[in-house]
């Protein structure tokens, strides 16, 4: 009987050493993807908290402009007025008054994206599942529509952007001191001048360029009134129900949208399984061999620098529209500097996974095909010189295996699947959102 106790115990003691030795090798090859992308990352930064979005209840680390603190009051009257329709009331035509709102062109289920190439505020119909069912309204001529010859920019991750859109023609500071001759009376750009960043003048200018309206007498006898006393107490009422406060609580709901959830957050945070093997490798392409670090960087996985790229301009086919000079020279049409001329502001990289479109002009319809461009390093637009196209912009050598590793890095571990928290179940109107068109209603289910 002992001895059979002991075989026993041999045999135990045998598969133990086996899957024991089997764990360790497991551990190993985890901690060696773990501990390489760190080193890279240490190298490149100095730290992993270096790429840390802050919580967006973590008011005090989120990047803000000093005249426009943040405050939660201050972020729940933004976050109402960016989805509120009500504000609609100076479209074109009075059956789309109160049909449209920010969100309209930069919601939650496209990533505060649109789902279109262009977004359309006044003039658009319907929304479908992530804003690709939204049209133009056969009424409006194509010069009446609220659309932009350019495809939309993502309101996430803005709070790391000095300047907004993508020739950065909004914000008096960083990159654009030394532009005041740019800020154009009669013009959005005249918005400069009050002296805010980027996130505060693309709101401000934006409530005027998208027809939308804040008007002081309907806000004090409307249940905004509370939201706004609690979010400016410090204002005198006769200033505080204004477009300027109005736009300076969206700018800091903004500030606020952050994809600090997705998995490449989690790791950076220390859980080392938030990723897969898959997309730690996808990681060590983009801060090693692909050099997307090289514009990529930072928090957000943008720079504010500018890159010619030779993509093509917007073509379609949502909705046809002439690209002018201007926006086709994209930082050189806002400075007037030739050296500026076809380059376009570095886009942040997360919530990507439910775009359809890429490129200042939308000519890519998947993240894939754009990666591809940039790994075969050859314009496609023939307009812009040689001359202009960005010292970066050149053959990286990947391999078909390692651009589909660097897509699933970019795809699913800059993913934040809770994007939704961002959104109030309900406006202080009960007014239907982002749209309130017959078909929008329909589409979103708000009756």
């Amino acid at each position: 009987m002992k001895t059979v106790n002991l075989r026993k115990l041999v045999f135990l003691a045998f598969i133990s050493v086996i899957v024991s030795c089997q764990s360790d090798n497991d551990y190993q090859n985890v901690s060696v993807a773990d501990s390489q992308l760190e080193s890279q990352i240490i190298e490149l930064y100095g730290s992993k908290n270096a790429l840390l979005l802050p919580h967006a209840s973590d008011l005090s680390n989120i990047p803000y402009d000093p005249n426009n603190p943040i405050s939660e009051a201050k972020v729940l009257l933004g976050s109402f007025l960016y989805h509120e329709t009500g504000l609609a009331s100076q479209a074109m035509y009075e059956e789309s008054m109160y049909t449209y709102s920010c969100a309209s062109c930069h919601h939650v289920d496209a990533g505060f994206q649109s789902g279109l190439r262009q977004g359309i505020g006044d003039g658009g119909l319907g929304f479908g599942f992530i804003g690709e069912g939204r049209h133009s309204n056969p009424m409006y001529a194509t010069t009446q529509l609220d659309v932009q010859p350019i495809r939309t920019p993502t309101a996430l991750n803005v709070a790391f952007q000095s300047v907004m859109l993508w020739n950065g023609q909004f914000g008096a500071s960083g990159p654009n001191v030394g532009t005041e001759s740019q800020w154009t009376s009669g013009t959005p750009k005249e918005n400069n001048s009050l002296g805010f960043e980027g996130v505060e003048i693309q709101a401000i200018a934006g409530l005027d360029v998208h027809r939308l309206e804040v008007n002081g007498d309907e806000i004090i006898n409307s249940p905004y009134k509370s939201f706004f006393d609690n979010a400016y107490p410090n204002i005198e009422e006769s200033n505080r129900y204004t477009k300027i406060n109005a736009a300076l609580a969206i700018a800091a709901y903004e500030r606020t949208l952050l994809a600090n959830e997705a998995p490449f957050q989690n790791w950076l945070k220390g859980s080392s399984s938030a990723m897969t093997e898959d997309q730690k490798l996808g990681a060590q392409l983009f801060y090693g061999k692909a050099h997307c670090y090289q514009c990529h960087s930072g928090p957000a996985l943008n720079d504010m620098n500018f890159y010619a790229l030779g993509m093509h301009d917007l073509q379609g086919p949502e909705i046809s529209t002439t690209v002018d000079e201007a926006t086709r020279k994209g930082r050189g049409g806002f400075t007037g500097n030739s050296e500026d001329d076809y380059k376009f502001k570095t886009p942040q990289l997360y919530n990507l996974k439910d775009v359809q479109f890429f490129g200042h002009g939308g000519s890519f319809e998947s993240l894939k095909s754009i990666i591809e461009y940039k790994n075969d390093g050859v314009p496609e637009n023939s307009i812009v010189p040689l001359t202009q196209i960005s010292e970066h912009f050149k053959p990286l050598g990947l391999t078909e295996q390692e651009i589909e590793l660097l897509v699933e890095f970019i795809e699913e571990a800059l993913y934040d699947n809770n994007l939704q928290r961002f959104v109030p179940e309900e406006l202080p109107t009960g007014n239907c959102f982002p749209n309130a068109d017959p078909q929008s209603k329909i589409d979103v289910g708000c009756d």
